[in-house]
């Protein structure tokens, strides 16, 4: 038995280090048009990647249009540029629940800055407007009080080499779900502070032989079953590569290849909550052989 002492103590911590302030971004389009320019689309994708860290409250899109052309026809053209917007977003794993609104406005006044060139008004007057909000800090109240006494656990006989985690019996169908293990939004590359969590999974496979399993790939934030767009090789299987990622990952640390193999589920599982969660890979045990 041993003790240990803990002073009440009341803390006021907040949901994240700093305040962060709304954000915004423009794309801009040709005349009459409502597909992204390439220019534009980079710089929106670069401007998407700065979100990773955010957490979103809400995002708005709303489109515009220049003074030439009908009223009916510059509501059409400025709504299918707000949806084409929306688009890009949902393709690189922005969840479409956090997106408020997709309107469009129409033509915006002729005169809204200091301009001499009518041309120059209204290129910048065909665009989208974008505006994220965060979420605000949360405050918490922690109290921690009392001495306490507790009896020290045992501790378990572990396999040789084998972490503490995961050393209990596992069966046929049974799902290792690697919670915290996360990706860069749009890649297949994990973040830093996943790779403690992967070697400790890596350590455990390579201990226990008798494993045969699935590294099964998910994606967040994609309409309907469609995989999410690999960034990098600007593919449509971005569920699949992260799988990868981790079957490569675990042949470097020394599991053996022909007890896994790797796919991607695309996002047929989303698990309903916070969206960077199911930016994430499962193991499932597909079989157990015998321990000798």
């Amino acid at each position: 038995m041993y003790k240990f002492i803990l002073s009440i103590l009341f803390i006021l911590t907040t949901g994240s280090t700093f305040s962060q302030s709304e954000l915004s971004h423009d794309v801009y389009f040709d005349t009459d048009k409502f597909d992204v320019p390439s220019t534009e689309k980079n710089r929106l994708l670069l401007f998407i990647s700065t979100l990773q860290d955010m957490d979103i409250e809400s995002i708005s899109i709303y489109g515009f249009c220049d003074d030439v052309g009908a009223d009916t026809y510059n509501l059409k053209l400025s709504q299918n540029r707000a949806n084409a917007i929306k688009s890009i977003f949902s393709d690189n794993e922005i969840s479409e629940d956090l997106i408020t609104n997709v309107d469009g406005k129409g033509e915006i006044l002729l005169k809204i800055i200091e301009d001499n060139n009518i041309l120059n008004i209204r290129g910048l007057n065909r665009k989208v407007e974008i505006n994220v909000k965060p979420k605000p800090p949360v405050v918490e109240e922690v109290v921690i009080e009392d001495i306490v006494e507790v009896e020290e656990p045992p501790k378990p006989k572990l396999p040789k080499n084998a972490p503490e985690k995961l050393q209990g019996k596992l069966n046929i169908g049974d799902k290792i779900i690697l919670d915290n293990i996360l990706f860069k939004t749009g890649y297949s590359t994990i973040l830093p502070s996943s790779k403690k969590t992967l070697d400790t999974l890596a350590k455990i496979l390579v201990a226990r032989k008798n494993l045969y399993f699935t590294i099964q790939g998910h994606v967040c934030c994609t309409q309907l079953t469609r995989d999410a767009v690999d960034r990098k090789t600007k593919e449509r299987n971005l569920s699949e590569t992260r799988a990868k990622f981790v079957y490569d990952y675990f042949v470097k640390k020394g599991v053996n290849k022909r007890r896994m193999r790797y796919m991607g589920m695309r996002r047929k599982f989303p698990l309903g909550g916070d969206p960077k969660l199911d930016r994430r890979v499962e193991v499932l045990i597909t079989h157990v052989g015998d321990t000798n």
